[in-house]
């Protein structure tokens, strides 16, 4: 499934996106049960109805929860109007997930971002983070702060942890993760860079600065994470380009390598990198500015779209 948030008669709720259709599950789950006599209480109606926690969604194993997955299919199949199908263009999308208790960093973790900045093939995965108050919607505008003349973009491919994940083997790391989401790891260089500061959280972690989305796609809808082609296009000009079969450090790695020291938490965003392309080592130097347009592309997942403003 693409899982997705919006509002809904003046609630958040959860929805899953099919063929440039919202189907809220909600609403869809009730239709199916009332129809099938099957019996829904389990469920809650802070997880489905309202509330549209992801966190809180993907903690009760939801998004693999094959009752919602007939529902959805039964909606689609049967047709409708809102709120049970409605079309996605109409409806403003809200970040798959706001609420992450860690949004967790791979730094180089492409050769030919390691080469465009002559710096070396890093022997162990270099981690940083960002907050939950760095993540924008999409077509959330980015919002470039006082504080900084030189915010860059970064296209990446971000996972989402399923459940609880300590310890794991690489082997059975992907039994731990829900899915995948397009996310923009926007960076103040002037700040992460600033030979007196090289402060990369700061730098990397004003607001706005994670865009995520457009959809959570569940891991089952992509058969080789470590095989989609990524690209970053700036007011429609392609700046980023490459495929994840490029990481230095893969997906089930990277799990595997956090979990032994960092405990894992349902909803917990880990984004691992972004290819070569970046604005601050291009010549001449490209940056942010307000009125510019960003899209993260991936394959099999989506387009993210953001617009730029000034603070």
């Amino acid at each position: 499934m693409k899982l997705v948030r919006f509002v809904g008669n003046g609630e958040v709720r959860i929805g899953a996106l099919v063929d440039e259709q919202i189907v809220d599950i909600g609403v869809a789950l009730t239709d199916y049960a009332a129809s099938n006599s099957v019996d829904i209480s389990a469920f809650g109606p802070g997880l489905v109805y309202g509330g549209g926690s992801m966190r809180a969604f993907l903690t009760a194993g939801l998004h693999t929860n094959t009752v919602i997955r007939d529902a959805v299919a039964a909606a689609i199949t049967k047709g409708g109007s809102e709120p049970l199908l409605s079309p996605a263009d109409s409806i403003e999308l809200l970040a798959p997930i706001d609420d992450p208790q860690k949004l967790i960093c791979i730094g180089q973790n492409y050769k030919d971002h390691c080469e465009e900045q002559n710096q070396p093939i890093p022997e162990r995965a270099i981690i940083f983070t960002k907050f939950a108050t760095c993540i924008a919607a999409p077509g959330q505008p980015i919002v470039l702060p006082d504080i900084s003349e030189q915010v860059d973009y970064e296209a990446e491919l971000a996972f989402v942890v399923g459940k609880r994940a300590k310890k794991v083997s690489e082997a059975d790391a992907p039994a731990y993760i829900a899915g995948y989401m397009c996310l923009n790891d926007v960076s103040a260089r002037d700040i992460q860079m600033h030979p007196a500061e090289k402060q990369w959280i700061r730098g990397k972690s004003p607001d706005t600065f994670a865009p995520i989305g457009p959809a959570l796609v569940t891991s089952d809808e992509i058969p080789d994470p470590h095989n989609l082609d990524i690209s970053l296009t700036l007011n429609g000009f392609e700046m980023q380009k490459s495929n994840t079969s490029n990481l230095i450090f893969g997906i089930n790695y990277l799990l595997s390598y956090l979990s032994l020291s960092i405990t894992l938490e349902p909803g917990d965003i880990v984004t691992t990198g972004t290819p070569g392309g970046v604005g601050v080592f291009r010549n001449p130097q490209v940056f942010l500015k307000e009125g510019d347009v960003v899209d993260v592309i991936i394959s099999r997942i989506g387009t993210l779209t953001n617009p730029v403003i000034h603070e």
